[in-house]
């Protein structure tokens, strides 16, 4: 395995992301569609856009990558706060990996 697969916050994301997919089933389950399309859509994005801010051309594009990662953690946060205001169960070690993955790339964005 590459150093680059070995990277931190690819594994947070990823294993972010496949918790957000699970969480989403659940939600579908109970016929919470829009939110959880809003939610999966947005909390498998961070990984995604991790992913290609370290196959990144140039600094400025890893940057311009890592910004749009935390701009979709954000919004994860927002959806999971949404959900957790109208009464449905959000995991709190979900809210809680969120805002670790929000630290994170501020810190890799501030660092760069």
């Amino acid at each position: 395995m590459s150093k680059l697969n070995e990277s931190p916050i690819r594994i947070k994301s990823f294993q972010f992301a496949c918790d957000i997919v699970k969480y989403c089933d659940n939600l579908k389950e109970n016929k919470d569609f829009e939110l959880a399309s809003q939610l999966l859509r947005s909390g498998t994005s961070i990984g995604a856009n991790t992913r290609e801010a370290q196959r990144g051309v140039s600094k400025k594009d890893f940057k311009y990558k890592f910004g749009i990662a935390l701009k979709e953690a954000d919004e994860t946060k927002y959806w999971l706060e949404i959900l957790e205001a109208t009464g449905r169960k959000v995991p709190k070690e979900m809210m809680n990996d969120c805002e670790e993955l929000i630290k994170i790339l501020v810190a890799i964005i501030k660092n760069s």
